[in-house]
C-alpha cells in the first residue's frame, strides 16, 4: 500500500495572516487563489516586490498595527482603531501620541510585567518542589 502525499493548501486569508500583510491589500491573483505550503515558504524565503512593499508601507493588519504602537489588539479597539493602517499612519500615531495610545501602552507594559512575574514564581514553585 503506498501513501499517496497531498499538497498542503490554504486560503489566501490563512496565508496572509502568515506572512503578517493585510489580505485587501494583497494582489488579485494571490487573493482568488489557494496558497501551498510551498509556495508561502517561497514567499517567505524570497518575498517579491509586492510583499516588501506591503510589509514596508503597509497597509498593516490590526495585530501588526498593535503590535508597531505596542498596545493590544483590544487596546486599539478601545482607541477606535478599527481598520489597516499604513506605515505612515502609525507614525503619525506615534508623534501624535494620543492619550488612548499612552494609556494603552502603560496597560501593555503591565500585563507583560505582571507575566513574567507569574512565570518567575511558577519557576520558583518548580524549583523547591512544591
Amino acid at each position: 500500500m503506498t501513501s499517496h502525499k497531498t499538497t498542503q493548501t490554504m486560503k489566501p486569508a490563512t496565508a496572509a495572516k502568515k506572512l503578517g500583510v493585510y489580505l485587501e491589500a494583497t494582489p488579485a491573483e494571490f487573493q482568488e487563489g489557494v496558497v501551498t505550503r510551498s509556495e508561502l515558504n517561497a514567499l517567505q524565503a524570497e518575498p517579491p516586490q509586492w510583499l516588501q512593499e506591503l510589509r514596508r508601507n503597509g497597509p498593516h493588519p490590526r495585530p501588526v498595527v498593535a503590535s508597531k504602537l505596542g498596545v493590544s489588539i483590544a487596546g486599539l479597539a478601545r482607541g477606535g482603531v478599527t481598520e489597516a493602517l499604513t506605515t505612515e499612519q502609525i507614525d503619525a500615531l506615534k508623534q501624535e501620541n494620543p492619550e488612548w495610545l499612552q494609556k494603552e501602552r502603560t496597560t501593555q507594559a503591565e500585563v507583560r510585567k505582571e507575566a513574567v512575574r507569574i512565570k518567575e514564581k511558577q519557576a520558583e514553585r518548580r524549583q523547591s518542589g512544591s
